[in-house]
């Protein structure tokens, strides 16, 4: 990709892409679409799994560059793509942050602060 280039295209190979960027599996995985992908661009892999690949790429470009054109973002898309990331965070960051959360306090015995960090983590997430 060029400097001049204003975010990535459909015909670039998505292995060139998450080679660049690795967090991109990510949201890659929010998308429903499965590594694998060899040596096929990113239009093809977002056909083969029925993903809009305009949304895909403005997603991709909002979180590598920060950039999005909002116009051709598939509204249906959007939604499955920030469901699944809700439901990552609800299902595994809260429940890993709280995991060590216990590990780093003092959760033995009597400890009336322990108990009050981890409820107080637990009304708040």
């Amino acid at each position: 990709m060029s400097n001049n280039d204003i975010g990535y295209k459909p015909n670039e190979k998505m292995r060139d892409i998450v080679k660049k960027h690795n967090s991109l599996i990510l949201v890659m995985g929010r998308f429903g679409l499965p590594l694998g992908f060899g040596d096929k661009s990113v239009g093809e892999v977002c056909r083969a799994h029925n993903v809009d690949e305009r949304t895909f790429l403005e997603v991709v470009n909002f979180v590598v560059k920060g950039i999005c054109n909002y116009d051709t973002l598939s509204l249906s898309s959007l939604m499955g793509y920030l469901k699944q990331a809700h439901e990552y965070y609800l299902g595994f960051n809260l429940p890993n942050i709280r995991r060590k959360l216990i590990e780093a306090i003092d959760c033995s015995g009597n400890n009336d602060i322990a108990v009050l960090i981890i409820r107080f983590y637990d009304e708040c997430s």
